[in-house]
């Protein structure tokens, strides 16, 4: 899910952290339930992946 700032993560913290114009994309829609994705950025690959402790990791 894209998320505009009006449907972005709501409390004082995701408030506080994000800049109004700010896209917000949910990691379970990039992920699809997978736990590591490619990113192509600039001619180079990227992955990322969701750790066991639930935290992302982002390797060249």
């Amino acid at each position: 899910m894209i998320a505009d700032s009006a449907d972005a993560p709501q409390g004082p913290a995701a408030q506080a952290a994000l800049p109004r114009e700010m896209r917000v994309i949910e990691a379970a829609d990039l992920f699809r339930g997978g736990k590591e994705i490619a990113i192509l950025h600039e001619g180079s690959i990227y992955r990322m992946k969701i750790t066991r402790q639930g935290k992302l990791i982002l390797n060249k």
